[in-house]
């Protein structure tokens, strides 16, 4: 019902402008008409009479129609121009068929070129009002033909600027349409490449945590008898881990509730510097972990670089807790293009031979892929080889 309220309302604000161009179309005429035509001499005439005001009504009046049919208002405007003319009225002006042709010219359709028929139009409204006034005046209309050619003129000029005008508004409209949409549509892809690699993190840590504690039970449920104090030690380490990964998932879990209304982003793992508790929990659990590493890297990694390099010790660690030895090597190398790390260790005896195709190291690879880098993973004369090249910087969609 409110939207049958407001039709009326919206009809009449769109004819507003047509309304307000006729009303001034038909004042001007009168004005021009009442002072004997252009110039004024400031000396009032006879011209202004009940004929002479019908005809000027009939040249502004179409105006107002002129959605139904802007050439047919157009030349319906020139034709009671030009009878106004031909009586001998000095119109001078074509006042209301130049609000005609400028409304053609405005709302013309820009992907249609113009047609013959309306160009031959125009031109015959120019031609027909020319002809009145020389049928009026007696004689060869040369004032009326450059008075009428002007308005003409001005008119399609006055036409053609509105109508670009409005084409480039509304090209900017559509730019910015599009550019908000681009903006949404990047927002979300970003969200949901946090959320994957909040998912990866959350994968690893768990993983890592699990395979740790099965690591530790496994040996202190061997030495529960012959070894008590190892096994106490075992205990000790499953307890650590298990709250450590516990806040590290609460962590995560929250950043990922809170992402979307605070617009904050997940707090960051560990890192290489990082690496030495990493170590002492493999310590507790029995292997024997040494490090070679630089003092201090020639330039700083990024945060994602650093990360992922924590993450791909990590996983060779408890792939060498749970099918090594008790012994394994880590070595950082930084290079100018970026950071080499290779972790070595040797494999117990009938450990499975698919290891370097195992989840946890495919996660690792997809890592240093994105990075721009990359991962192996060899097993050959009884020991197992991780190496990673990650570059400092990186193109790879992980923020």
């Amino acid at each position: 019902m409110a939207s049958i309220e407001q039709w009326p309302g919206r009809r009449a604000q769109a004819a507003l402008p047509s309304i307000v161009l006729a009303t001034a179309a038909l004042a001007a005429t009168l004005i021009v008409l009442g002072h004997g035509g252009i110039p004024f001499t400031g000396v009032k005439r006879e011209e202004l009479d009940p004929l002479s005001g019908a005809l000027a009504a009939c040249s502004a009046l179409p105006v107002l129609f002129w959605r139904r049919s802007p050439m047919g208002a157009f030349l319906a405007a020139t034709a009671a121009s030009s009878v106004l003319a031909g009586l001998g009225y000095q119109v001078d002006l074509p006042i209301g068929p130049g609000a005609a042709l400028y409304l053609v010219v405005a709302n013309r359709d820009s992907r249609r070129p113009w047609q013959r028929r309306e160009i031959a139009a125009v031109v015959a409204g120019l031609a027909m009002f020319v002809a009145g006034c020389g049928i009026g005046n007696d004689g060869f209309p040369g004032g009326d033909l450059v008075h009428a050619g002007l308005t003409w003129a001005v008119a399609w000029f006055a036409g053609e600027r509105t109508r670009l005008g409005r084409e480039h508004i509304a090209e900017l409209t559509e730019r910015a349409r599009r550019a908000e949409r681009d903006a949404e549509r990047d927002r979300r892809l970003a969200v949901a490449e946090e959320r994957a690699r909040i998912a990866r993190d959350l994968h690893d840590t768990a993983g890592h945590a699990i395979n740790v504690i099965a690591v530790q039970a496994s040996a202190g449920r061997l030495g529960f008898h012959a070894n008590p104090e190892r096994a106490r030690a075992a205990l000790d380490a499953i307890e650590d881990v298990a709250r450590q990964t516990a806040g590290e998932v609460d962590q995560i879990v929250s950043s990922l509730r809170e992402a979307d209304s605070r617009g904050a982003a997940p707090l960051a793992p560990a890192g290489i510097a990082s690496i030495d508790t990493l170590i002492s929990h493999h310590g507790s659990a029995g292997l024997a972990v040494s490090v070679r590493k630089p003092p201090q890297p020639p330039r700083p990694l990024s945060h994602v670089t650093d990360q992922a390099a924590y993450r791909i010790i990590q996983e060779a660690l408890t792939n060498a807790a749970r099918h090594g030895t008790g012994q394994a090597l880590v070595e950082l190398t930084y290079s100018d293009g970026g950071l080499d790390l290779a972790v070595t260790n040797p494999v117990r005896p009938g450990a499975p031979a698919s290891q370097p195709g195992g989840h946890g190291l495919i996660g690792m690879r997809e890592r240093a892929t994105l990075l721009g880098g990359t991962l192996t993973a060899t097993r050959a004369d009884g020991t197992f080889r991780l190496h990673a090249y990650l570059p400092y910087a990186h193109d790879g969609a992980m923020t």
